[in-house]
């Protein structure tokens, strides 16, 4: 079981920058994969970063890819989402994912393998 809470959202405007922290309960933080998901407005919870257990690897949505970077602290648990060069198309809620899924490969890109999820945290980029 773990807890996960967001923190970082906010209003930024296109061109800035956010980042976006995901504080982890409990003392078995290193044993999940991690990411980001974001729900804009009419649209489905989308992924937008992986992050594999030791961090060793990472993966992107191409919407992101070369702009946001996800990275993780198993010392401190959290797991951090660098946000740069923002788009209004970024706007949305931000939520925290947890999984304890394990499969082939280290990145898990679909909302149901994920296990526990923050509250989310409001990103909104003005034009």
């Amino acid at each position: 079981q773990v807890e996960l809470v967001e923190s970082g959202g906010g209003f930024v405007q296109a061109g800035g920058s956010l980042r976006l922290s995901c504080a982890a309960s409990g003392r078995t933080f290193s044993s999940y994969a991690m990411g980001w998901f974001r729900q804009a407005p009419g649209k489905e919870r989308q992924f937008v970063a992986g992050i594999s257990r030791s961090g060793v690897d990472t993966d992107y949505a191409n919407s992101v890819r070369g702009r946001f970077t996800i990275s993780r602290d198993n010392a401190k648990n959290t797991v951090d989402l660098h946000m740069n060069s923002l788009k209004p198309e970024d706007t949305g809620v931000y939520y925290c994912a947890a999984t304890n899924t394990y499969s082939p490969g280290n990145i898990y890109y679909n909302a149901p393998d994920y296990d526990y999820w923050g509250q989310g945290t409001q990103v909104t980029v003005s034009a």
